[in-house]
């Protein structure tokens, strides 16, 4: 069936600017194809007269219709979590990276190799995410075959966009949770792929994404077999971690002298490009400690940046420099990084990214603050294209795919209650809005106090996937 949607859009124009639409229409295919934007289009009973009673689309078409308080957004998109870890978010102690994965998390993710668990966790971190607007994660599973492959098929069923990947690692971990050889990963990591290739054959839900953990887990041979599999399989994506913490950089440098890799640049971003990972399909999360040399590496290669500031900050592991890495060419979306992040919210991470920028602006560079037309933008298309889906979704524009969320505000009546679309219940979050406030200010509000009872509907591909009852 058709859709019609009706109302107020918001979405990303591009880093710096939001498109405002009101009184507009988008219809959407029985497929989730956006196949025409109405802009000022007046009011729902021309739209309809136009796209429904005169049948300009086959077969009945849904109107959806936005009221007061209300308007859709892009989905969001999550470039960076471990779906493994999602039992252990805002467990991390006073630890820092290293120490934080053996005392927390190689013991979860070795422990969802039973089913019943796995299920579990990886079924309860779906329905989380979507209830915050997530419509595409780029998910970390385990070393398991069997408990990767579980996932992809949760996010199938569920209708949630994924990257599904298997964990590769064949040393620097517990000898109860690594590969037993480089020959043994690589398989491993086949025959994930191909089921995942199986269950999704286009990929448009699901796709497998080639998942060294990090460069120390990973032996040289390891890395290069990996990077020969990307060569062979160009349409399949790359996602690993770099340059996160100090004591983690100082162990590649001793773990892989240039002798060790061929590699050119002695540096992390160097290891990886050796080994043939540092491409246009390659997503590397944190890069808080690049040096100049490894950021116009990583931009020559046109690599992309996932920058997690929840996590970054949690861990104690440092504060990126995203305009700087943006002005450099590098593309930069946001993850939540759970569970070295405490949130399923991408917008938690917006509003973080925005505060973290601060941060480093205090440090001296006034020029590092990010606004929130720009942590939207990270959130949603500068996340699309480190996702290598830029074509298909971040935005409300013809030919793209209707993945969106709908937004719903608390309005403050005269008796300083919420009425809003709640019917008099405080059940529109923490976002109140009085009446005065432009669309602008109203944004605002939302990305520094919103949360997911703000997140009424979310539609993947077309597809209505989470409902706030």
């Amino acid at each position: 069936m058709a859709q019609l949607f009706y109302g107020s859009f918001i979405y990303s124009k591009s880093l710096d600017e939001l498109e405002y639409l009101h009184d507009a229409a988008i219809l959407v295919d029985n497929s989730g194809k956006i196949v025409a934007v109405e802009k000022e289009c007046g009011t729902k009973e021309k739209v309809v007269e136009k796209f429904v009673n005169q049948k300009l689309v086959p077969g009945d078409v849904k109107v959806h219709e936005t009221v007061e308080g209300q308007f859709f957004f892009p989905g969001f998109i999550d470039t960076h979590l471990h779906a493994s870890q999602y039992p252990n978010v805002g467990i991390f102690g006073k630890s820092t990276l290293l120490d934080w994965l053996n005392t927390y998390t190689f013991p979860l993710e070795a422990s969802l190799a039973d089913p019943v668990k796995a299920r579990k966790v990886y079924g309860r971190v779906i329905r989380k995410t979507l209830s915050h607007g997530t419509t595409c994660a780029a998910y970390y599973a385990t070393i398991d075959v069997a408990s990767t492959n579980l996932l992809a098929d949760l996010c199938l069923a569920a209708g949630q966009r994924a990257l599904v990947g298997r964990v590769c690692m064949d040393q620097l971990s517990p000898a109860y949770y690594r590969d037993e050889t480089p020959e043994a990963a690589l398989a491993s990591t086949r025959e994930s792929i191909a089921y995942i290739q199986k269950i999704d054959p286009g990929m448009e839900i699901v796709r497998p994404v080639i998942t060294p953990r990090f460069a120390p887990s990973c032996s040289a041979p390891l890395m290069k077999g990996l990077g020969k599999l990307a060569a062979e399989m160009p349409t399949l994506p790359i996602q690993t971690h770099i340059s996160e913490n100090k004591n983690e950089i100082a162990l590649v440098r001793e773990l892989f002298p240039p002798s060790s890799t061929g590699a050119k640049q002695d540096s992390y971003a160097g290891v990886y490009d050796a080994c043939g990972l540092l491409t246009d399909r390659t997503i590397l999360a944190h890069a808080v400690h690049l040096s100049e040399d490894e950021a116009d590496l990583i931009a020559s290669r046109k690599a992309k940046v996932s920058h997690c500031p929840c996590s970054n900050s949690a861990i104690t592991s440092g504060a990126a420099r995203v305009r700087w890495l943006l002005e450099k060419g590098v593309t930069c979306g946001l993850g939540t990084d759970m569970s070295g992040g405490y949130s399923p919210s991408v917008l938690e991470a917006a509003r973080l990214a925005a505060l973290v920028s601060r941060h480093v602006a205090m440090g001296g560079d006034e020029r590092a603050k990010l606004s929130v037309e720009e942590v939207l933008y990270l959130a949603t298309k500068g996340g699309a294209e480190v996702v290598g889906l830029e074509a298909k979704v971040g935005a409300f524009e013809a030919g793209m795919e209707w993945d969106a969320q709908l937004i719903g505000l608390g309005i403050v009546d005269s008796e300083g209650g919420v009425t809003g679309v709640s019917g008099g219940l405080e059940e529109d979050g923490n976002v109140d809005v009085f009446g005065w406030e432009s669309w602008q200010d109203q944004v605002a509000k939302w990305v520094y106090n919103g949360d997911d009872r703000n997140t009424k509907k979310v539609w993947v591909r077309g597809r209505l996937v989470h409902e706030r009852k």
